[in-house]
């Protein structure tokens, strides 16, 4: 592309290439990536790092990338769900000479997509690189994930709150991704370690290895908020969508990919993926959250506001706000429940869309409701249902 002087000429360039372009649509997110292959197999992917994605905007910017690759004889299909493309110093170029209107102010929040393409200009310049170590990735539907691209793509969306927990087909991810060793936040093929471990262990060259999984940390990609704490990288998988001021203690904690809070939320148990726990909550040291495929009949889990799942309880249904589980209780779905008719008076006062007769109840039958308390008769072992009266307050100070 030539140098475009103004800001005119560009949109009337963005529009040249949207109708001149056969098939042309706008993709539901892009971004470049700085690619890690395998040790042995060079043109394998294992990990992909985005300084910053698209999703949903910025589509000036995709035009442009996408005319930069016709010019290298790289035509996109837009037919399919998803494209990845090696990217080289021409393509830079090309975007450099249509980004020129908008060069100077491209510093702090403003144009990120130019100071991606020019950092990474100079990068290549001074240092070259390697084939494929650099790519443009384009989502065109949301449709199960068939390249570690696209899925980190994906991921980044998920943890950098681009898109809400379970909104994203994340079906195939598990099988895009490679299993690989993780050393430093580096991906090594194990296929690699096994070829070459007498050399390595000799040479005293042998990585520490720090985990091995598909999925990397979610600290190896995501800045946090300033007032969210994590404790341990290892609690927090790629993919988990933390609100500002979460607090993640070490120990039994975990929030597993697709799975997170929306608020401040202290997190001493496990969170596992798919299930969601709201503002003010509390999830105390070894309680757990059941995930799709542990037990819920695949209905994701939803905690609301101001809750407290207490130390080594289980939660398999969705609770609404307010609501505390005691200590060691374990409430799925199919667990019988007694609530007296007064406690079950106060509920339905709370819960006033519910028609509830009885006195005793599955667990799942109370899915959604607010303002309840689980509780075990210590000399009966009844398992009893309350109007909650505890008011769920997190300490101010430490979110």
């Amino acid at each position: 592309m030539q140098i475009i002087e103004t800001e005119d000429a560009f949109k009337a360039l963005i529009e040249d290439i949207k109708t001149t372009t056969s098939g042309y649509k706008d993709p539901l997110a892009f971004g470049i990536a700085r690619v890690d292959l395998g040790q042995l197999n060079v043109d394998k992917s294992l990990q992909a790092t985005y300084p910053i994605i698209n999703w949903d905007e910025n589509f000036g910017s995709a035009a442009i990338f996408i005319k930069a690759l016709s010019e290298q004889g790289i035509e996109i299909d837009f037919t399919q769900d998803e494209v990845v493309c090696n990217i080289n110093l021409a393509f830079l170029k090309s975007c450099l000479n249509a980004f020129t209107p908008y060069s100077d102010e491209a510093h702090g929040d403003a144009h990120k997509n130019i100071q991606v393409i020019s950092a990474l200009y100079s990068q290549i310049i001074n240092n070259g690189s390697l084939e494929g170590e650099f790519k443009v990735c384009f989502l065109f539907e949301d449709a199960p994930c068939q390249s570690v691209e696209a899925t980190y793509l994906k991921l980044y969306a998920l943890s950098l709150a681009k898109v809400g927990l379970r909104e994203l087909n994340l079906n195939g991810a598990f099988g895009a991704l490679p299993n690989v060793a993780w050393s430093n936040g580096q991906p090594i093929e194990l296929d690699y370690l096994r070829e070459f471990e007498i050399e390595l262990k000799l040479a005293n060259e042998y990585p520490h290895i720090d985990f091995i999984d598909k999925f990397p940390r979610f600290l190896q990609h995501i800045i946090p908020a300033d007032n969210t704490r994590i404790l341990d990288t290892s609690k927090v998988r790629f993919g988990a969508q933390l609100a500002a001021g979460t607090t993640v203690m070490p120990g039994a904690s975990y929030i597993n990919f697709n799975a997170g809070t929306t608020g401040s939320v202290m997190v001493e148990g496990r969170i596992s993926s798919s299930a969601i726990v709201g503002d003010g909550s509390d999830v105390g040291g070894g309680a757990s959250i059941l995930g799709v495929l542990s037990g819920t009949d695949g209905n994701p889990i939803s905690i609301g506001k101001n809750c407290l799942l207490g130390a080594n309880s289980v939660c398999g249904i969705p609770l609404g706000d307010g609501c505390i589980i005691d200590a060691g209780l374990a409430i799925l779905e199919g667990t019988k429940v007694g609530i007296y008719p007064e406690e079950l008076k106060k509920i339905m006062e709370v819960n006033t869309n519910a028609n509830m007769v009885g006195e005793v109840f599955k667990a799942k039958q109370l899915s959604f409701f607010s303002g309840l308390h689980f509780r075990q008769n210590s000399m009966t072992g009844e398992i009893t249902v309350s109007r909650s009266t505890r008011e769920i307050k997190l300490n101010a100070d430490l979110h």
